[in-house]
């Protein structure tokens, strides 16, 4: 049954039955003998009870039980998945039974389904979610701009750049969400389709069974298996147990339930439904529902019993009106366990507390002294966080440099063991949204105290090198250090610098300097520091590295409203790479350090490689194209990416597509502590393409730079080594992962949600978008003036008809427009892959959903790329992660 508001009844989901059938979780819900098989007068238990830990750890050590987290399909859910340990083909976990409770991101352990009740994979099915639900799950190594996107930007982000991307409104989640709208599996962009009696799997108005089990089909040889499981232990609850939703009477007003409780219903589908008490709602909301139609909620599940399919909650608050940014903002926050609260006195109490502080005259005795240097700090023009600064100079010998990257000492401020550590440990990076910023650290500390001010002294860790011109490192020096930065350039500075090496740069255009240094001076280091930077640049992609670089959204902001009043594309150019040069530099010396001093203790970051089964269905895919592509290392594709286009817009377009694609096989990197992996090739950065990596450049947003800090300075000789076992650290380092993963979700949800308002209060909006796959009812597109992914349904659009068949291995969807003039002919349009086609996103009915439509051929010309001054703002509040 469905509810008016279109959600379904979880009771009646795929999976769920009223007993468990015969084969246990797994059983067919179409099993009539299992659907008569109810207990008269008991109640029977919907889900098995989870194993013992006994029992869960001896099964993964015999490897009849694999651990994994659990994904649940945002536009599907009652699908999940949980990767195959052997980089194979995903685990399929079919409804709400097998999932047993768990939420999406959560560690589970799950137990396989005998092989005749596996998900049959049909090779001409259109099933876009064969391989499970991703949603942007890579590193910040590879969409390693968007994490800061309005407010700080962080340098070290390297090796694979995608900038910031999202699907809002696709999914069934009412506010958005990061899915991206790509399919999965890539393999079934191109695979053929019946063209009779099938129906796209994402069509809003196709009745889809989602999963056909082994024992209902005949075999044969072109259908293959996916294997199936249940879960049967929760490791770790890692998602929140916190949502955001609406609430209603129940339907059935004579019931007891009626009189105890309300149902709410979570803006995110991948939560249960959940019972509220009464008691907890508004004291008006029986005599008045329909008043709190629009009102968000933010409910925090409880309990959720073996027999009852619906969880039982508790409402925590009201948020205000769906639709608006701060009570959306404070959902989204809530529901990923964002702890957005103010600092308590006990934590402020750490902090100095006669200011302004200045610096202590013991530490100039322990402490190289660089005040006399010309140190800058290069960030966005709004930066107020500036935990990096840069030096360069000139040796005597004319032929040499002396380049310092330096970074603030937060580790000074932070004592260990302290309320201040225990926090910033607990939250563990900045949450970075499009209008704030949710700081891992007091405001004191992370604009004032560490913050990098210009002509202040400030306590630094410096990385020291001795370069030639071309980049080769001659010598490298450590150390605690005092510096004192003569200017705040910002990345338009520092990049009218690189474009005018000639020219006297007027003092007016830009930020005050410091009396003992010069205009040309700082302009000088800024064209020494881009020199040694391109060859540094050079050197890591000969060696292999990969980058991988997306459209990253940017907005400008209504200064009294909030509202975003427009966007581009970010421009990420020479300024950025002189500084990310650097910044990954430091980072690879530190790792380095630390590693040799503590092999068993040195906090890393790793990078697997990408997922074997989906990067070889992109490889086929490729090649079906017509698409020379090499997927053997890091290196080859990027070489292959880079070369394989030319510079006109058709094919950088072509190439944004690809890219987007090449995406969706990598992995996250991950923290872990070296003591934890036995196989040093594991310490892999597949991006990167170095042995060891770590993150020593941003210990004001990210605590495990503090970590590293605490390391490096133990290695140095500074303080006494660290007595902590390696499970410790590891255990530091996951929950570091974690909340990585979460505030890069928060980030992607609030760049969706500010998209949506836009199209609402400024739409509708046009642009070109190039065709990315091609299913037997719909396709999927990139908007190219946006760098937003969206579906476009053939029963939207005024078709008198359309038919999708296959010419050779490429899909072809072929689209008959009704005629405008009943004189004139029907109009034929052939979409394929690579397609460039103008839509246009309009906002819905429904808060914060919009829709991609297609406008009709030949109405007026193709608009064009927009180049960023064509668009319809030009800010600079924006910057680069």
């Amino acid at each position: 049954m469905s509810y008016p508001d279109g959600r379904l009844n979880l009771g009646t989901l795929k999976g769920v039955s009223s007993v468990v059938g015969p084969h246990g979780v797994g059983a067919s819900p179409n099993d009539k003998k299992s659907k008569n098989k109810f207990i008269r007068g008991k109640k029977k238990s919907i889900f098995e009870n989870y194993m013992s830990k006994e029992d869960v750890s001896e099964g993964l050590k015999r490897g009849t039980l694999i651990q994994g987290v659990l994904r649940i399909n945002p536009k599907k859910f009652h699908e999940a998945f949980i990767p195959s340990p052997d980089g194979d083909r995903d685990i399929f976990i079919d409804g709400i039974v097998a999932r047993n409770r768990a939420l999406n991101g959560d560690l589970v352990v799950v137990k396989l389904l005998p092989e005749e009740q596996w998900k049959v994979i049909k090779p001409e099915s259109s099933d876009k979610e064969t391989e499970g639900a991703y949603e942007s799950d890579l590193p910040e190594e590879i969409c390693g701009s968007h994490l800061q996107q309005s407010l700080k930007g962080h340098k070290d982000s390297p090796d694979v750049i995608i900038e910031a991307q999202f699907d809002d409104s696709d999914s069934e989640d009412g506010r958005g969400n990061t899915q991206n709208v790509l399919v999965d599996d890539i393999k079934k962009l191109s695979v053929s389709v019946h063209e009779k009696g099938e129906t796209d799997a994402g069509a809003p108005s196709a009745k889809v069974e989602s999963t056909s089990m082994a024992q209902d089909t005949r075999a044969s040889p072109e259908r293959s298996l996916q294997r199936s499981a249940k879960v049967v232990y929760i490791v770790e609850k890692k998602h929140s147990r916190a949502a955001t939703g609406f609430i209603k009477l129940l339907a059935d007003k004579n019931s007891e339930l009626f009189r105890k409780y309300a149902l709410f219903s979570p803006s995110d589908h991948r939560v249960p439904r959940i019972y509220v008490p009464l008691k907890d709602c508004p004291q008006d909301f029986m005599t008045r529902p329909k008043d709190y139609a629009n009102t968000l909620f933010i409910c925090r599940i409880v309990d959720w019993k073996e027999d009852s399919n619906f969880a039982l909650g508790q409402l925590a608050k009201s948020l205000g009106q769906a639709g608006e940014i701060e009570p959306e903002t404070e959902g989204i926050l809530t529901e990923y366990g964002v702890d957005f609260s103010d600092f308590s006195s006990e934590v402020l109490e750490c902090l100095p507390q006669n200011l302004p502080w200045t610096i202590p005259p013991e530490e100039f005795s322990k402490r190289r002294d660089l005040r006399k240097d010309c140190v800058f700090t290069i960030d966005p023009s709004t930066a107020r966080d500036l935990d990096d600064a840069l030096s360069c100079k000139l040796l005597a010998d004319g032929n040499t440099y002396e380049v310092g990257v330096h970074i603030a000492d937060v580790s000074y401020f932070v004592p260990e063991g302290s309320e201040l550590d225990q926090v910033a440990a607990q939250r563990a990076t900045s949450v970075y949204l499009v209008q704030k910023v949710i700081p891992m650290l007091p405001r004191a500390l992370c604009e004032e105290l560490c913050s990098l001010n210009p002509m202040t002294d400030k306590l630094t860790f410096s990385v020291i090198w001795t370069l030639t011109s071309e980049g080769k490192i001659l010598s490298e020096w450590f150390g605690r250090t005092i510096i004192c930065s003569c200017t705040k350039l910002s990345y338009e500075h520092a990049q009218s610098m690189i474009e005018s090496p000639t020219k006297t740069i007027p003092e007016q255009e830009l930020p005050p300097i410091s009396a003992e240094h010069t205009v040309e001076e700082v302009h000088q280091a800024v064209l020494n520091l881009h020199r040694i930077a391109k060859e540094l640049r050079k050197q890591r992609f000969l060696d292999g590295a990969l980058r991988l670089d997306q459209l990253k959204l940017a907005f400008t902001l209504d200064y009294e409203t909030g509202l975003p009043q427009g966007c581009h594309i970010y421009e990420y150019r020479d300024s950025n790479k002189l500084v990310e040069e650097f910044m990954l530099l430091a980072n690879m010396a530190v790792a380095h350090k630390i590693y040799r001093a503590y092999p068993e203790r040195a906090l890393l970051r790793r990078h697997p490689p990408p997922q074997t089964k989906m990067l070889n269905d992109l490889e086929e895919f490729c090649d079906q194209m017509g698409l020379s592509m090499d997927f053997t290392s890091s290196g080859a594709l990027n070489k292959s990416i880079t070369e394989i286009f030319g510079d006109d817009k058709y094919s950088l377009a072509r190439k944004e597509v690809l890219t987007s694609m090449c995406s969706r096989p990598m992995q996250m990197a991950l923290y872990f502590c070296s003591g934890m992996l036995q196989d040093q090739e594991q310490f892999r950065h597949y991006a990167l393409n170095v042995p060891l990596y770590t993150h020593f450049t941003s210990p004001i947003r990210r605590f495990a730079d503090v970590m590293v800090h605490r390391l490096l300075a133990a290695t140095l000789g500074y303080r006494a080594v660290p007595d902590v076992e390696p499970s410790v650290l590891q255990k530091q380092a996951d929950h570091c992962n974690d909340r990585r993963m979460a505030a890069k979700r928060v980030h992607e949800l609030s760049t969706s949600l500010f998209f949506a308002i836009l199209v609402k209060e400024s739409g509708p909006l046009e642009s070109e978008a190039m065709v990315m796959g091609v299913l037997n009812q719909a396709f999927d597109v990139l908007v190219l003036r946006y760098g937003v992914q969206k579906r476009i349904y053939c029963n939207a659009l005024p078709l008198r008809s359309h038919h999708f068949r296959k010419v050779g291995k490429k899909p072809v969807l072929t689209l008959v427009w009704d005629p405008e003039d009943m004189e004139q002919e029907p109009v034929q349009q052939v979409i394929t892959i690579f397609s460039l086609v103008e839509v246009v996103l309009r906002a819905e009915a429904a808060a914060l959903k919009y829709s991609a439509i297609l406008k009709r051929p030949g109405t007026e010309d193709l608009l064009g790329l927009q180049d960023k001054e064509e668009c319809d703002c030009d800010h600079d509040h924006e910057q680069e992660d």
